[in-house]
């Protein structure tokens, strides 16, 4: 697999703080059934920006018949897949993420459409034949059901706030005219990692995601870490059957920061292949961000200038992954 990276091992960043202070096996597990859920979501976004979600209705046969048509996918020679185009928006890319030089253990396929119902590629070759219909089909049914489940999640965050009307934040993603992003990574094995001394090789360098909220899936590989607001970074615990949720800038500006846009990484394995899925809901191009009054308490200042979606994905585009992002658009 090494095969899919131009670059040598060497050329790949390290990094030397790789272990976690520790491995938190109590990340926030909120079952929606429960009656206090919209309380524990909201709890959860405040303290981590992340938890993890079960009993969340969306079919694990969607989830897995995607992997493994993923699997395909990345296993066909760089060639084949080069064919499908450079992710800009859309299409195959390794190593390079984003525009400016961030370097990572890593191949892609980034799907960036208004027609969440589309999520398809456009230039697949034919040589991949029937199974891009299966791939393309797996995809729809996937991305169907987590976009369900991401607009339940945002109206129960919604309610815990007591923001009216409960479906504000869903109604910021759903629709034609807002961005919806999909995107399939897979951090192959890495040997060599076995001879890093505790050092960690970067399979997706730390970042917060822009949008309003992420939805993630991977398979059952380790290398997920969070960094708490204290600075420290914690390992999450794969699990398959779950799904995983990260706070993104534009709800932690409208909440004036009482969300918190968690920082997040992936390191490499040693041993095994890692697939992650993730869904991320960004909203209209002139949409404007800006700390929510009604939900604000009396005196509080708001802690950000306002800006539009379009404004800011064209700053984070010229930013490295690690930048943070909304420092600029803080009030002084």
């Amino acid at each position: 697999m090494e095969a899919c990276f131009s670059k040598s091992f060497d050329q790949f960043p390290i990094i030397k703080s790789a272990k976690p202070s520790r491995i938190d096996t109590n990340i926030p597990s909120i079952d929606l059934f429960l009656p206090e859920a919209k309380t524990l979501l909201v709890k959860a976004c405040e303290e981590f920006g992340f938890f993890k979600v079960i009993n969340h209705g969306v079919p694990m046969e969607f989830a897995r018949k995607l992997e493994c048509e993923a699997k395909k996918f990345f296993s066909a020679t760089l060639y084949e897949k080069e064919k499908v185009g450079p992710p800009n928006p859309s299409g195959y890319g390794n190593m390079n993420v984003g525009r400016n030089g961030d370097i990572c253990w890593v191949e892609y396929l980034l799907m960036v459409t208004c027609k969440p119902d589309q999520f398809i590629f456009e230039r697949i070759p034919e040589t991949f034949g029937a199974s891009c219909d299966h791939f393309c089909s797996a995809m729809r049914d996937y991305v169907s059901a987590v976009r369900k489940l991401t607009c339940e999640v945002l109206e129960l965050l919604a309610e815990g706030l007591e923001l009216k009307p409960k479906d504000y934040f869903s109604n910021l993603i759903v629709g034609e005219d807002k961005e919806h992003i999909f995107r399939i990574n897979h951090n192959p094995p890495c040997p060599q990692v076995q001879n890093l001394d505790g050092l960690g090789l970067v399979g997706f360098g730390e970042h917060t995601d822009p949008q309003i909220i992420s939805t993630l899936r991977s398979n059952d590989v380790e290398g997920y870490q969070i960094r708490l607001q204290n600075g420290t970074w914690l390992s999450v615990p794969p699990d398959e059957t779950s799904l995983f949720f990260n706070v993104g800038d534009c709800l932690q500006v409208m909440t004036n920061g009482r969300f918190k846009s968690v920082k997040h990484r992936v390191l490499a394995n040693s041993m095994k292949s890692r697939i992650s899925m993730i869904y991320f809901g960004g909203p209209r191009q002139s949409e404007i961000i800006s700390p929510l009054q009604s939900i604000m308490k009396d005196g509080e200042e708001s802690l950000y200038e306002q800006f539009t979606w379009a404004e800011y994905r064209k700053f984070t585009s010229k930013s490295r992954l690690s930048d943070t992002r909304l420092k600029p658009f803080e009030k002084k």
